[in-house]
């Protein structure tokens, strides 16, 4: 069985494309990081090191031309999969219909709440009791797209937003991997705009353990 081909999208530090770059070097896993594509030249995930192409598309470009060169990068590397991780562009349906339930993403709640920018702050200034993140498929909605498997914390009230932040990206660098490893085992699918995974209950009991 030849690896899954991933591509991701990334435009920071690419903390967990480190994260899925480490699952993808473990023998078991069936997965292979071949390429990452960034908006900005600068992000500091470009200087992670390995097999794979690093790509940059001028942020400067109309949404349009960046398109249009994101689809020609993405029909030469031909993924499996594409993960967005910290990519700071919305895509239009130009991209998401042409790679429909083949583009996932990490957001940090626990969709639908909390869609956009400042969740963190949202979520303290809310008052909410539990937070966490979300692995999701994309479509041309703003953090939408059917949900693959969440998981949520606790918030303390005397919570920074920078300790919050934190606290769950832990969490995402557990379970974003994890979900690109069932890829891999063909064990997640979608039927209908619904989410199927096969061995769920293993899912969730990974899920209880992070």
């Amino acid at each position: 069985m030849g690896k899954l081909k991933v591509v991701v999208l990334i435009s920071g530090r690419g903390s967990n494309l480190k994260a899925i770059i480490n699952k993808c070097s473990k023998k078991n896993v069936l997965a292979k990081v071949i390429g990452i594509i960034s908006n900005n030249s600068n992000a500091s995930g470009l200087k992670l090191t390995g097999d794979f192409k690093k790509i940059i598309i001028d942020n400067k470009l109309s949404k349009k031309r960046f398109e249009t060169e994101l689809q020609n990068n993405l029909e030469k590397l031909k993924p499996d999969l594409i993960c967005l991780a910290g990519f700071m562009k919305i895509l239009s349906p130009f991209i998401t219909k042409k790679w429909k339930n083949k583009i996932i993403n990490v957001h940090p709640s626990l969709l639908p709440s909390f869609k956009g920018l400042n969740t963190h702050e949202r979520a303290l200034k809310a008052g909410v009791k539990k937070s966490g993140c979300t692995i999701h498929f994309v479509d041309e909605s703003l953090d939408g797209g059917p949900i693959i498997a969440q998981v949520e914390t606790s918030i303390n009230k005397k919570m920074s937003s920078k300790e919050l932040s934190e606290k769950i990206l832990k969490m995402e660098h557990k379970i974003y991997p994890e979900v690109v490893s069932l890829f891999a085992k063909k064990r997640i699918c979608v039927k209908e705009d619904k989410v199927i995974i096969k061995d769920e209950k293993k899912l969730n009991f990974f899920i209880k353990n992070i």
